[in-house]
């Protein structure tokens, strides 16, 4: 008798605890995170698409806000998402090119993981978090999505595979590249489908606890596979070009982003299903700039430069009672900010070695606050180096040995150099950008030989650029 009466002391006692925990879970937000792959600006209906359909983004539009200058942090796909799971500028990680590029070396680097990382904050916060679809930041299992704090990761590791076969090409050091956490898996379907049917599955498992899933669609990256047609999956995942006959077309690009907008419609109706809709954070977004199958418009240029066709990218949010539908937003942000509003949306500590360089999006999105100035970085290595700065509405970028100035809120074509009339601007931003390279440079270690080569070119390169420009500081 004495046994039971302490049993029920201490159940009367943890319940208080436990309704207390239940009330903070409901508090807390679940959280979407949508990510399709080499899509253009202009791809989308609600971003002026004339010819092709994407109603469920463009619901997520109508029901929330559209950003407009929204950037990715990269021009090309590692380097975006390690800015988006680091919350920092990935240069600190010597992550300034896809992996894969150079395949004896990176089979040997990734993304470390520093336990302070946007899913790893969420999970040690009581979050379920989960992965799927493409990682792109290392192979090895310390380089792994578990590693850096995802409960659970269907997808894959390279940059990209056959639809169908789940293969990469010759310069990964994976062939067949499907994996459940870091289990090989085959399982048979169009790698879209795949990723849309585990998604709803995670939702599914954890609607009774608080979620964070990071859909990463490889839609519409290359090969143009078009869904429900398998014979189209040619020469293993090779990229097709404009001089490749026969080539890829525009309507098989439509056809698979088409289909990413129909998985994206089934994961919303999940959630409907579930309840969850009012509870519920979804953000949808871009990892760079399109190829060339895509629509830039009106932007200049594509993936892999800093020109804004490279860097600018369709941002849309969607948190039903928090966010006002229908809006449309000029608050320049960048992925890593996605990092900072996430953790801020959901209560998660952030512990002050984390040193998020994101901020957070949320009080201006739901108009609390008034849109705030901004300064960001880019930088492209290779053949052609780029870099470029935006401060406000101003733009210095450089391609190659050229600076030129844009204000590219006006401007959105970058076709204006103003460098003539607006020297003085010029003059004050290349400063800022000097000393973001002399700091980030600093800070990261390179994981090669030739990353370390590749490191000195770059200062020099820089060097010159501005002393070709003006003789300002370096």
């Amino acid at each position: 008798m004495r046994r039971i009466l302490i049993v029920a002391s201490l159940a009367l006692v943890a319940l208080p605890w436990l309704a207390q925990a239940q009330v903070l879970n409901a508090q807390r937000p679940n959280v979407v995170l949508i990510i399709t792959d080499d899509v253009g600006y202009g791809d989308f209906g609600s971003y002026g698409a004339p010819d092709l359909r994407t109603p469920n983004i463009d619901s997520l539009a109508r029901d929330g806000v559209r950003l407009t200058d929204f950037y990715a942090n990269g021009a090309t796909c590692s380097p975006t998402r390690a800015g988006l799971i680091s919350g920092r500028y990935q240069q600190r990680y010597g992550l300034e090119e896809p992996l894969g590029r150079h395949a004896r070396d990176d089979w040997e680097r990734g993304l470390p993981s520093s336990g302070r990382s946007l899913p790893q904050l969420l999970k040690n916060s009581g979050y379920a978090t989960a992965l799927v679809g493409k990682w792109h930041l290392g192979w090895k299992s310390e380089f792994s999505p578990g590693a850096h704090g995802f409960d659970y990761f269907f997808g894959f590791k390279s940059g990209f595979v056959d639809y169908y076969q789940h293969t990469a090409d010759g310069d990964s050091p994976l062939k067949a590249d499907l994996f459940e956490n870091d289990r090989p898996v085959e399982v048979p379907g169009y790698m879209t489908d795949l990723i849309t049917e585990r998604s709803i599955r995670v939702i599914e498992r954890n609607a009774r606890q608080p979620f964070f899933i990071d859909v990463a669609y490889n839609a519409a990256h290359w090969p143009y596979q078009r869904p429900e047609q398998p014979s189209t999956a040619r020469d293993n995942a090779r990229h097709l070009g404009p001089f490749d006959n026969p080539t890829s077309t525009r309507a098989d690009y439509v056809a698979m982003l088409e289909r990413a907008d129909r998985g994206v419609g089934q994961i919303l109706e999940a959630l409907d299903r579930l309840g969850l809709r009012q509870h519920t954070i979804v953000i949808f977004t871009n990892d760079n700039g399109g190829e060339w199958l895509s629509r830039n418009d009106p932007l200049f240029h594509h993936k892999g430069s800093v020109w804004e066709g490279g860097i600018r990218v369709p941002a849309i949010v969607r948190w039903p009672g928090r966010i006002p539908a229908g809006g449309v937003s000029g608050q320049v942000g960048i992925t890593m900010d996605l990092a900072a509003s996430i953790l801020a949306a959901t209560g998660t500590p952030i512990p002050g070695d984390a040193r998020l360089e994101g901020i957070d999006l949320f009080p201006v999105l739901e108009g609390r606050v008034p849109e705030i100035d901004r300064t960001l970085f880019w930088r492209v290595t290779g053949a052609q180096p780029q870099r470029a700065v935006r401060a406000g509405d101003w733009e210095l970028l450089y391609d190659g040995g050229r600076a030129m100035l844009f204000n590219v809120r006006t401007d959105l074509g970058e076709r204006h150099d103003l460098m003539r009339e607006r020297s003085n601007m010029a003059r004050r931003l290349a400063p800022l950008l000097a000393a973001w390279q002399r700091d980030v440079d600093a800070e990261a270690t390179p994981a090669t030989p030739r990353e370390r080569i590749g490191r000195a070119g770059r200062a020099v390169a820089m060097r010159c650029c501005l002393h070709s420009a003006w003789q300002g500081p370096d």
